[in-house]
Protein backbone atom coordinates (compact mmCIF):
# COMPACT_ATOMS: atom_id res chain seq x y z
CA UNK A 1 0.00 0.00 0.00
CA UNK A 2 1.16 3.88 -0.57
CA UNK A 3 1.58 6.30 1.77
CA UNK A 4 0.48 9.67 1.56
CA UNK A 5 2.12 11.66 3.99
CA UNK A 6 0.64 15.69 4.28
CA UNK A 7 3.13 17.62 5.31
CA UNK A 8 2.47 21.10 6.64
CA UNK A 9 4.97 24.39 7.59
CA UNK A 10 2.90 26.54 10.08
CA UNK A 11 2.30 30.10 9.99
CA UNK A 12 -1.15 32.10 11.02
CA UNK A 13 -0.67 34.27 8.18
CA UNK A 14 0.70 31.81 5.37
CA UNK A 15 0.45 28.10 6.64
CA UNK A 16 2.27 26.06 3.96
CA UNK A 17 0.96 22.30 2.75
CA UNK A 18 1.78 19.93 0.73
CA UNK A 19 0.89 16.02 0.29
CA UNK A 20 3.60 13.39 -1.07
CA UNK A 21 2.53 9.81 -2.49
CA UNK A 22 5.08 7.27 -1.44
CA UNK A 23 5.72 4.19 -3.99
CA UNK A 24 8.26 1.74 -2.80
CA UNK A 25 11.24 2.98 -0.63
CA UNK A 26 12.54 6.11 -2.45
CA UNK A 27 9.87 7.22 -5.27
CA UNK A 28 7.61 10.21 -4.43
CA UNK A 29 5.36 12.06 -6.14
CA UNK A 30 3.39 15.24 -5.44
CA UNK A 31 -0.43 15.00 -4.92
CA UNK A 32 -0.68 18.76 -3.69
CA UNK A 33 0.54 21.52 -2.35
CA UNK A 34 0.16 25.47 -1.77
CA UNK A 35 -1.10 27.57 1.34
CA UNK A 36 -3.50 28.81 3.29
CA UNK A 37 -3.35 32.78 3.59
CA UNK A 38 -5.24 35.74 5.48
CA UNK A 39 -5.00 39.30 5.33
CA UNK A 40 -2.35 40.71 7.94
CA UNK A 41 -5.47 42.24 9.93
CA UNK A 42 -7.41 39.62 10.43
CA UNK A 43 -7.86 38.55 13.97
CA UNK A 44 -5.99 35.50 15.47
CA UNK A 45 -9.03 33.56 16.22
CA UNK A 46 -10.43 34.23 12.54
CA UNK A 47 -7.24 32.95 11.10
CA UNK A 48 -7.19 29.65 13.30
CA UNK A 49 -10.80 28.92 11.92
CA UNK A 50 -10.11 29.26 8.64
CA UNK A 51 -6.40 26.94 8.97
CA UNK A 52 -8.79 24.85 10.80
CA UNK A 53 -11.26 24.49 8.23
CA UNK A 54 -8.92 24.92 5.44
CA UNK A 55 -6.90 21.57 6.58
CA UNK A 56 -10.08 19.74 7.31
CA UNK A 57 -10.96 20.15 3.42
CA UNK A 58 -7.44 19.64 2.77
CA UNK A 59 -7.48 15.85 5.44
CA UNK A 60 -10.66 15.07 3.24
CA UNK A 61 -9.49 15.73 -0.27
CA UNK A 62 -6.01 14.08 0.02
CA UNK A 63 -6.77 11.26 2.66
CA UNK A 64 -3.08 11.03 3.96
CA UNK A 65 -1.98 8.13 5.85
CA UNK A 66 0.06 10.05 8.55
CA UNK A 67 1.48 13.98 9.06
CA UNK A 68 4.59 15.39 8.97
CA UNK A 69 4.80 19.10 10.96
CA UNK A 70 7.21 21.72 10.97
CA UNK A 71 8.44 22.26 14.36
CA UNK A 72 8.33 25.71 15.92
CA UNK A 73 11.98 27.23 15.20
CA UNK A 74 12.96 29.77 18.40
CA UNK A 75 11.54 32.79 17.04
CA UNK A 76 12.94 36.38 18.53
CA UNK A 77 9.69 37.77 18.46
CA UNK A 78 7.87 35.86 21.33
CA UNK A 79 4.51 37.13 19.87
CA UNK A 80 4.70 35.68 16.44
CA UNK A 81 6.13 32.17 18.02
CA UNK A 82 2.75 32.36 20.27
CA UNK A 83 0.41 32.56 17.27
CA UNK A 84 2.78 29.82 15.09
CA UNK A 85 1.97 27.60 18.30
CA UNK A 86 -1.59 28.16 17.50
CA UNK A 87 -1.75 27.59 14.40
CA UNK A 88 0.89 23.93 14.90
CA UNK A 89 -2.22 23.28 17.46
CA UNK A 90 -4.70 23.48 15.22
CA UNK A 91 -3.04 21.28 12.40
CA UNK A 92 -2.39 18.10 15.30
CA UNK A 93 -6.39 18.79 16.25
CA UNK A 94 -7.26 18.59 12.70
CA UNK A 95 -5.00 15.30 12.58
CA UNK A 96 -5.79 13.77 15.85
CA UNK A 97 -9.91 14.04 14.85
CA UNK A 98 -9.03 12.08 11.34
CA UNK A 99 -6.96 9.81 13.91
CA UNK A 100 -3.28 10.89 11.90
CA UNK A 101 -0.47 9.57 13.13
CA UNK A 102 1.92 12.84 13.79
CA UNK A 103 5.74 13.62 13.15
CA UNK A 104 7.49 16.54 14.30
CA UNK A 105 10.95 17.40 12.69
CA UNK A 106 13.20 21.09 13.43
CA UNK A 107 13.80 22.88 10.35
CA UNK A 108 17.34 21.66 11.07
CA UNK A 109 16.75 17.57 10.75
CA UNK A 110 14.30 19.09 7.36
CA UNK A 111 17.66 20.38 5.96
CA UNK A 112 20.21 17.98 6.89
CA UNK A 113 17.93 15.34 5.87
CA UNK A 114 17.11 16.98 2.54
CA UNK A 115 20.66 18.69 1.61
CA UNK A 116 22.72 17.07 4.09
CA UNK A 117 23.37 20.49 5.50
CA UNK A 118 21.73 22.17 8.40
CA UNK A 119 22.35 25.99 6.98
CA UNK A 120 21.32 24.73 3.39
CA UNK A 121 19.40 28.18 2.19
CA UNK A 122 16.03 28.19 0.34
CA UNK A 123 16.98 27.76 -2.91
CA UNK A 124 18.60 24.86 -1.82
CA UNK A 125 15.75 23.54 -0.20
CA UNK A 126 13.44 24.25 -3.34
CA UNK A 127 15.75 22.13 -5.62
CA UNK A 128 16.13 19.44 -3.46
CA UNK A 129 12.54 19.11 -3.13
CA UNK A 130 12.29 19.77 -7.14
CA UNK A 131 14.71 17.01 -7.78
CA UNK A 132 13.17 14.66 -5.00
CA UNK A 133 9.24 14.98 -6.62
CA UNK A 134 11.09 15.08 -10.32
CA UNK A 135 8.88 18.08 -10.87
CA UNK A 136 9.72 21.04 -13.78
CA UNK A 137 10.78 23.67 -11.28
CA UNK A 138 10.70 24.19 -7.62
CA UNK A 139 7.20 24.20 -6.38
CA UNK A 140 5.88 27.93 -5.52
CA UNK A 141 5.02 29.60 -2.84
CA UNK A 142 7.97 28.73 -0.39
CA UNK A 143 5.39 27.69 2.44
CA UNK A 144 4.14 24.84 0.15
CA UNK A 145 8.14 24.06 -0.79
CA UNK A 146 8.57 24.04 2.84
CA UNK A 147 5.48 21.75 3.40
CA UNK A 148 6.21 19.37 0.48
CA UNK A 149 10.26 18.72 2.23
CA UNK A 150 8.69 17.94 5.93
CA UNK A 151 6.76 15.36 4.04
CA UNK A 152 9.72 14.24 2.22
CA UNK A 153 11.94 14.31 5.34
CA UNK A 154 9.16 12.02 7.28
CA UNK A 155 9.44 9.39 4.04
CA UNK A 156 12.74 9.46 4.25
CA UNK A 157 13.12 9.16 7.52
CA UNK A 158 10.86 6.50 8.43
CA UNK A 159 11.56 4.51 4.96
CA UNK A 160 10.21 0.53 5.45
Amino acid sequence: MNRRILGLDPGTGIFGFGAIEVSGKNTFSMLTGGVVSSPANTPLPDRLLDIYDSLTEIVKEVSPTEISIEKLFFAQNVTTAIAVSHARGVAMLVARQHNLPISEYTPLQIKQTLTGYGRADKKQMQEMVRRSLNLPSPPKPDDAADALAAAITHALMTRI
